[in-house]
């Protein structure tokens, strides 16, 4: 300190803070990505028509293996085959009125998992 001061600060100036710049990103919405198209967005929508395909494989392949074990079942138990109701084979009434209820319960698993997919999906683009 040769008696030199150090520069005193002006009546009524302030202080000025500085600061980095904000690191955190903006978040980029799911449909953003939806709408330009790109590889995020394209990954988004194949996966929904996956799990689509395979809800619909897994339900179409249930329903024909529960309607192919009706003629199996007929082969292992011919007494079955040899039954009649008012004079209607047994197996008839079984395939005829048997395989209705079974077409209605397909179709309600199908639409209600194709309904959850689809929510879930609306809900990752949505940002909920």
């Amino acid at each position: 300190m040769n008696g030199e001061s150090t520069p005193a600060a002006e009546p009524g100036s302030r202080r000025v803070r500085v600061t980095a710049p904000g690191t955190g990103a903006a978040p980029f919405p799911v449909s953003r990505e939806l709408d330009e198209q790109s590889e995020v967005g394209e990954l988004i929508i194949g996966s929904l028509i996956r799990s689509q395909l395979r809800l619909a494989l897994v339900v179409g392949g249930g329903f024909l293996l529960i309607l192919l074990s009706v003629p199996v079942l007929l082969a292992f138990l011919p007494v079955i085959a040899e039954l009649s109701v008012f004079g209607v084979p047994a197996p008839w009434i079984l395939l005829g009125v048997g395989v209705y209820p079974l077409v209605i319960g397909c179709g309600l698993l199908y639409v209600l998992s194709a309904q959850r997919n689809e929510n879930r999906y609306r809900d990752l683009v949505d940002g909920r």
